[in-house]
Protein backbone atom coordinates (compact mmCIF):
# COMPACT_ATOMS: atom_id res chain seq x y z
CA UNK A 1 0.00 0.00 0.00
CA UNK A 2 1.11 3.56 -0.75
CA UNK A 3 0.22 5.63 2.33
CA UNK A 4 0.44 9.40 2.11
CA UNK A 5 0.09 12.18 4.65
CA UNK A 6 -1.54 15.24 3.14
CA UNK A 7 -3.54 18.41 3.61
CA UNK A 8 -6.95 18.57 1.94
CA UNK A 9 -8.79 21.59 0.57
CA UNK A 10 -10.27 22.37 4.00
CA UNK A 11 -6.85 22.43 5.65
CA UNK A 12 -7.34 19.09 7.40
CA UNK A 13 -4.24 16.91 7.70
CA UNK A 14 -4.97 13.23 7.10
CA UNK A 15 -3.50 9.91 6.10
CA UNK A 16 -4.77 8.13 3.05
CA UNK A 17 -4.12 5.46 0.48
CA UNK A 18 -3.15 7.28 -2.68
CA UNK A 19 -5.47 6.72 -5.64
CA UNK A 20 -3.78 9.16 -8.04
CA UNK A 21 -2.05 12.53 -7.88
CA UNK A 22 -5.26 14.30 -6.88
CA UNK A 23 -7.21 11.76 -4.81
CA UNK A 24 -6.74 9.52 -1.76
CA UNK A 25 -8.90 7.11 0.22
CA UNK A 26 -9.03 8.31 3.81
CA UNK A 27 -7.47 6.19 6.54
CA UNK A 28 -9.15 5.98 9.93
CA UNK A 29 -7.09 5.27 13.02
CA UNK A 30 -3.37 5.48 13.72
CA UNK A 31 -0.99 4.05 11.13
CA UNK A 32 1.43 3.23 13.97
CA UNK A 33 -1.20 1.21 15.83
CA UNK A 34 -4.49 0.16 14.24
CA UNK A 35 -6.00 1.65 11.11
CA UNK A 36 -8.35 0.93 8.25
CA UNK A 37 -8.67 2.28 4.75
CA UNK A 38 -12.15 3.65 4.08
CA UNK A 39 -14.00 4.03 0.79
CA UNK A 40 -14.27 7.79 1.29
CA UNK A 41 -12.06 9.74 -1.11
CA UNK A 42 -10.84 13.28 -0.74
CA UNK A 43 -8.75 15.74 -2.72
CA UNK A 44 -5.02 16.06 -2.06
CA UNK A 45 -4.13 19.74 -1.84
CA UNK A 46 -0.59 19.35 -0.49
CA UNK A 47 1.61 16.31 0.10
CA UNK A 48 3.40 16.30 3.46
CA UNK A 49 6.27 14.23 4.81
CA UNK A 50 4.70 10.79 5.34
CA UNK A 51 5.67 10.64 9.02
CA UNK A 52 6.64 13.07 11.78
CA UNK A 53 9.38 11.00 13.42
CA UNK A 54 10.33 11.08 17.10
CA UNK A 55 13.93 10.43 16.01
CA UNK A 56 15.84 10.52 12.74
CA UNK A 57 18.71 8.04 12.89
CA UNK A 58 21.21 8.10 10.03
CA UNK A 59 23.90 5.75 8.81
CA UNK A 60 27.03 7.14 7.20
CA UNK A 61 29.36 5.41 4.74
CA UNK A 62 27.09 2.45 4.04
CA UNK A 63 27.65 1.87 0.29
CA UNK A 64 30.82 0.18 -0.87
CA UNK A 65 31.19 2.36 -3.97
CA UNK A 66 30.64 5.54 -1.93
CA UNK A 67 33.41 4.51 0.44
CA UNK A 68 35.67 3.98 -2.57
CA UNK A 69 34.93 7.41 -4.06
CA UNK A 70 35.76 9.13 -0.77
CA UNK A 71 38.87 7.04 -0.12
CA UNK A 72 37.50 5.77 3.19
CA UNK A 73 38.02 2.33 4.68
CA UNK A 74 34.95 0.13 5.00
CA UNK A 75 33.58 0.51 8.54
CA UNK A 76 33.55 -2.45 10.90
CA UNK A 77 30.26 -1.31 12.43
CA UNK A 78 27.48 0.99 11.19
CA UNK A 79 28.40 4.66 11.53
CA UNK A 80 25.57 6.47 13.35
CA UNK A 81 24.64 10.13 13.47
CA UNK A 82 21.34 11.92 14.12
CA UNK A 83 19.46 14.62 12.25
CA UNK A 84 17.38 17.05 14.33
CA UNK A 85 13.59 17.07 14.05
CA UNK A 86 13.60 20.63 12.66
CA UNK A 87 15.30 19.31 9.50
CA UNK A 88 12.12 17.49 8.40
CA UNK A 89 10.88 18.73 5.03
CA UNK A 90 7.89 18.01 2.79
CA UNK A 91 7.83 16.92 -0.85
CA UNK A 92 7.84 19.99 -3.06
CA UNK A 93 8.98 22.40 -0.34
CA UNK A 94 12.29 24.24 -0.79
CA UNK A 95 15.61 23.02 0.49
CA UNK A 96 17.00 26.24 1.93
CA UNK A 97 20.72 27.01 1.61
CA UNK A 98 21.68 28.57 4.97
CA UNK A 99 23.31 31.97 5.01
CA UNK A 100 26.08 30.42 7.15
CA UNK A 101 26.68 27.60 4.65
CA UNK A 102 26.82 29.02 1.11
CA UNK A 103 28.49 26.95 -1.60
CA UNK A 104 28.71 23.71 0.37
CA UNK A 105 25.23 22.14 0.45
CA UNK A 106 25.15 18.63 -1.02
CA UNK A 107 22.47 16.10 -1.98
CA UNK A 108 22.35 12.47 -0.80
CA UNK A 109 19.67 10.04 -1.98
CA UNK A 110 18.76 7.48 0.68
CA UNK A 111 16.28 4.73 1.38
CA UNK A 112 14.46 5.53 4.63
CA UNK A 113 12.99 2.91 6.96
CA UNK A 114 9.97 3.74 9.15
CA UNK A 115 9.72 1.63 12.31
CA UNK A 116 6.16 0.47 13.02
CA UNK A 117 6.31 -0.83 16.60
CA UNK A 118 8.67 -0.65 19.58
CA UNK A 119 11.88 -2.47 18.72
CA UNK A 120 14.55 -3.41 21.27
CA UNK A 121 17.26 -6.08 21.06
CA UNK A 122 15.86 -7.25 17.75
CA UNK A 123 17.37 -10.29 16.09
CA UNK A 124 18.42 -9.87 12.46
CA UNK A 125 16.12 -12.67 11.31
CA UNK A 126 13.12 -10.87 12.85
CA UNK A 127 14.09 -7.30 12.02
CA UNK A 128 11.81 -6.69 9.04
CA UNK A 129 8.79 -7.57 11.22
CA UNK A 130 9.30 -4.21 12.97
CA UNK A 131 9.19 -2.15 9.76
CA UNK A 132 6.01 -0.28 8.83
CA UNK A 133 7.32 0.75 5.42
CA UNK A 134 9.84 2.63 3.33
CA UNK A 135 10.13 6.08 1.79
CA UNK A 136 12.63 8.28 -0.09
CA UNK A 137 14.93 10.62 1.79
CA UNK A 138 17.41 13.32 0.89
CA UNK A 139 20.13 13.57 3.54
CA UNK A 140 21.01 17.17 2.67
CA UNK A 141 24.45 18.04 4.03
CA UNK A 142 26.47 21.20 4.54
CA UNK A 143 29.93 19.74 3.98
CA UNK A 144 32.16 22.31 5.73
CA UNK A 145 29.92 22.21 8.78
CA UNK A 146 29.87 18.42 8.63
CA UNK A 147 33.66 18.12 8.53
CA UNK A 148 34.98 21.12 10.45
CA UNK A 149 32.36 23.63 11.57
CA UNK A 150 30.49 21.33 13.95
CA UNK A 151 33.32 20.33 16.27
CA UNK A 152 34.11 17.19 14.23
CA UNK A 153 30.54 15.97 14.76
CA UNK A 154 28.34 15.42 11.70
CA UNK A 155 25.01 16.40 13.26
CA UNK A 156 25.37 20.18 12.87
CA UNK A 157 26.04 20.02 9.14
CA UNK A 158 23.13 17.62 8.67
CA UNK A 159 20.50 19.40 10.78
CA UNK A 160 19.84 22.82 9.29
CA UNK A 161 16.19 23.61 8.63
CA UNK A 162 14.74 21.73 5.58
CA UNK A 163 17.71 19.30 5.42
CA UNK A 164 15.62 16.10 5.62
CA UNK A 165 12.99 15.88 2.87
CA UNK A 166 10.91 12.68 3.10
CA UNK A 167 8.33 11.29 0.69
CA UNK A 168 6.40 11.21 -1.49
CA UNK A 169 4.66 8.47 0.51
CA UNK A 170 5.17 5.45 2.69
CA UNK A 171 5.20 2.08 0.90
CA UNK A 172 4.30 -0.84 3.17
CA UNK A 173 6.49 -3.91 3.46
CA UNK A 174 4.15 -6.20 1.54
CA UNK A 175 5.07 -4.28 -1.62
CA UNK A 176 8.82 -4.33 -0.90
CA UNK A 177 9.73 -7.80 0.41
CA UNK A 178 13.46 -7.17 -0.24
CA UNK A 179 14.54 -3.58 0.52
CA UNK A 180 18.12 -4.47 -0.42
CA UNK A 181 17.36 -4.78 -4.12
CA UNK A 182 16.02 -1.37 -5.15
CA UNK A 183 17.30 1.02 -7.83
CA UNK A 184 18.10 4.41 -6.28
CA UNK A 185 18.96 7.71 -8.00
CA UNK A 186 19.49 11.43 -7.51
CA UNK A 187 18.50 13.64 -10.43
CA UNK A 188 19.69 17.25 -10.37
CA UNK A 189 18.15 19.60 -12.94
CA UNK A 190 17.42 16.62 -15.16
CA UNK A 191 20.90 15.07 -14.89
CA UNK A 192 21.43 11.76 -13.09
CA UNK A 193 24.03 12.32 -10.38
CA UNK A 194 23.67 9.16 -8.30
CA UNK A 195 22.64 5.84 -9.85
CA UNK A 196 22.95 2.70 -7.78
CA UNK A 197 21.12 -0.15 -6.07
CA UNK A 198 20.51 -0.77 -2.37
CA UNK A 199 22.21 -4.16 -2.83
CA UNK A 200 25.52 -2.25 -2.55
CA UNK A 201 24.93 -1.50 1.15
CA UNK A 202 27.71 -2.63 3.46
CA UNK A 203 25.21 -3.29 6.27
CA UNK A 204 21.80 -4.43 5.04
CA UNK A 205 18.45 -3.37 6.48
CA UNK A 206 18.04 -6.23 9.01
CA UNK A 207 21.59 -5.67 10.25
CA UNK A 208 20.98 -1.95 10.76
CA UNK A 209 17.76 -2.47 12.70
CA UNK A 210 19.34 -5.12 14.91
CA UNK A 211 22.40 -2.95 15.57
CA UNK A 212 20.44 0.21 16.37
CA UNK A 213 18.05 -1.62 18.69
CA UNK A 214 20.77 -3.07 20.93
CA UNK A 215 19.76 -2.01 24.47
CA UNK A 216 17.91 0.86 22.77
CA UNK A 217 14.19 1.13 22.05
CA UNK A 218 13.38 2.28 18.53
CA UNK A 219 10.05 4.03 19.02
CA UNK A 220 7.19 3.69 16.52
CA UNK A 221 7.65 6.28 13.78
CA UNK A 222 11.44 6.32 14.09
CA UNK A 223 13.03 7.01 10.71
CA UNK A 224 16.32 5.37 9.76
CA UNK A 225 18.27 6.79 6.82
CA UNK A 226 20.38 3.97 5.44
CA UNK A 227 23.26 5.72 3.69
CA UNK A 228 23.95 7.15 0.26
CA UNK A 229 25.51 5.64 -2.88
CA UNK A 230 28.35 7.15 -4.95
CA UNK A 231 27.98 10.32 -6.97
CA UNK A 232 27.63 12.91 -4.20
CA UNK A 233 28.56 16.46 -5.12
CA UNK A 234 31.63 16.98 -2.94
CA UNK A 235 33.36 13.89 -4.38
CA UNK A 236 33.06 15.10 -7.99
CA UNK A 237 35.73 16.90 -10.02
CA UNK A 238 34.93 19.73 -9.92
CA UNK A 239 32.57 19.54 -6.92
CA UNK A 240 28.85 20.08 -7.54
CA UNK A 241 26.84 21.78 -4.79
CA UNK A 242 23.20 22.80 -4.68
CA UNK A 243 22.45 26.28 -6.00
CA UNK A 244 19.55 28.70 -5.77
CA UNK A 245 17.01 27.69 -8.43
CA UNK A 246 18.04 24.01 -8.66
CA UNK A 247 15.54 21.14 -8.65
CA UNK A 248 16.69 17.93 -6.95
CA UNK A 249 14.81 14.63 -7.16
CA UNK A 250 15.34 11.39 -5.28
CA UNK A 251 13.87 8.35 -7.04
CA UNK A 252 13.67 4.84 -5.58
CA UNK A 253 12.21 1.83 -7.33
CA UNK A 254 8.68 0.89 -6.14
CA UNK A 255 8.49 4.01 -3.93
CA UNK A 256 8.42 7.02 -6.26
CA UNK A 257 10.00 10.43 -6.71
CA UNK A 258 10.76 12.99 -4.00
CA UNK A 259 11.36 16.39 -5.60
CA UNK A 260 12.37 19.68 -3.98
CA UNK A 261 13.42 23.07 -5.35
CA UNK A 262 16.45 24.81 -3.86
CA UNK A 263 16.55 28.41 -2.66
CA UNK A 264 18.78 30.70 -0.65
CA UNK A 265 17.78 31.62 2.87
CA UNK A 266 16.10 35.01 2.95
Amino acid sequence: MHIIRFRDSSGQISYGEQVDEQKARLINGDILRTYEVTEKTTTIQKLLAPIVPPTILCIGLNYRAHAEETGAKLPEHPVLFIKAANALNNPGDPIVIPTVAPGEVDYECELAIVIGKPAKNVLRQNALNYVLGYTCANDVSARRWQKDGGGKQWCRGKSFDTFCPLGPGLVTTDEIPNPNNLKIQTILNGDIMQDSNTSDMIFNIPTLISFLSQSTTLLPGTVILTGTPPGVGFARTPPVFLQDGDQVTIEIEHIGRLSNPVMKEK
